[in-house]
């Protein structure tokens, strides 16, 4: 059985997906990526976009009944792997140890320079 999270909190989807979904004992947030919900705006640096990715994912597991404490993995997408180091710092502040489990791969991002996805336990 799976139910849907949704949060006008975080960017509506964009395509055929929900932003969050709780499956048994899990909520899997789909990729989200630094579209501000309030302004609409697209912040520019790498820190800033981070900052509202994490935000955005943060909104869609409070919705759902869930904290950053509870996320176990994540992916990260990072238009430059340059960027790497200032997007971990920032990262750095949504969570404590011990941290999520972690993949960050450089991707092809249409107009963004990051995007992450979760799951976390509930």
């Amino acid at each position: 059985m799976k139910s849907e999270i949704r949060t006008d909190r975080s960017p509506d989807p964009i395509g055929p997906y929900s932003q969050g979904l709780v499956v048994g004992g899990r909520i899997y947030v789909s990729g989200q990526g630094p579209l501000d919900p309030a302004t609409g705006k697209t912040p520019g640096t790498i820190e800033e976009q981070t900052r509202q990715v994490l935000t955005n994912i943060r909104n869609i597991l409070e919705a759902g009944g869930a904290t950053m404490e509870q996320v176990v993995k994540t992916t990260v997408h990072l238009a430059d792997l340059k960027d790497f180091q200032a997007f971990n710092d920032v990262y750095k502040e949504f969570f404590n140890p011990p941290y999520p489990v972690r993949t960050t791969v450089g991707s092809a991002l249409l107009g963004i320079l990051v995007e992450i996805d979760v799951i976390a336990e509930l």
